[in-house]
């Protein structure tokens, strides 16, 4: 039962992971919206590295993004997020692979590799909770301009990247949690055997056995 799970939380750790580079490479992160507009001849969608515009025909233009400190917080904080899920998650793979009892690697220590397994299912976390604070931040930037009347920019709505993100993190979170489970029941809960060792007090005097010689010379005294 325990090998289906860490391949289990293998698996939801792996897709996860894939699923990062599907979202960072998604450029509708956020599109312009229509709300409001009669007619509309252009549309501007953007993620974490570009911005982009197409017209009616389906001519599109890109542009990188000039400066990374001109951009905004958000932004930045963002990228450095994602960029950090990737690493938890790079490592978090190779940790789960050594750990995994039904894996050759790592020996056959098993009290080992249920450690380094544990390590594997944090790392999972990390990378879905870096994914999902980041995701969630980028989005919530989008529905506060969105909603405020006085914002005199363009207006965005959520694109498909965001929901490929937040797709991605619920993975991550969730095979890290089997794994975490695995783990547990991994875990021996056999009790130490110690020696015993009676106590001093109580303890009966020893037995003194006498010969049978001694015997007869006091039987004879007794007489006398």
């Amino acid at each position: 039962m325990e090998e289906i799970i860490e391949v289990m939380a293998l698996f939801l750790g792996f897709t996860g992971w894939i699923m990062i580079f599907i979202s960072l490479q998604d450029q509708y992160w956020k599109e312009s919206t229509t709300e409001g507009s009669v007619i509309t001849t252009s549309t501007i969608y953007e993620n974490l590295w570009m911005s982009c515009a197409s017209d009616s025909t389906g001519i599109y233009n890109c542009r990188d993004f000039p400066s990374l400190f001109a951009l905004p917080g958000y932004i930045q904080a963002s990228r450095a997020l994602m960029i950090a899920s990737i690493v938890f998650g790079t490592f978090g793979l190779v940790a789960t692979l050594v750990g995994m009892k039904c894996s050759k690697i790592g020996g056959e220590n098993y009290v080992l590799k249920g450690r380094i397994a544990a390590i594997g299912g944090c790392l999972f976390l990390l990378q879905g909770i870096s994914t999902m604070i980041a995701i969630s931040w980028y989005a919530a930037n989008i529905t506060e301009q969105f909603f405020d009347q006085f914002y005199p920019g363009t207006k965005y709505e959520i694109g498909e990247g965001l929901y490929i993100g937040w797709s991605s993190a619920v993975l991550a979170i969730c095979g890290g949690a089997c794994l975490m489970c695995a783990c547990k029941l991994n875990t021996p809960k056999e009790k130490i055997p110690y020696p015993y060792q009676p106590s001093s007090r109580g303890r009966l005097p020893p037995t003194v056995v006498m010969s049978p010689s001694a015997s007869t010379n006091y039987d004879r005294n007794a007489y006398v």
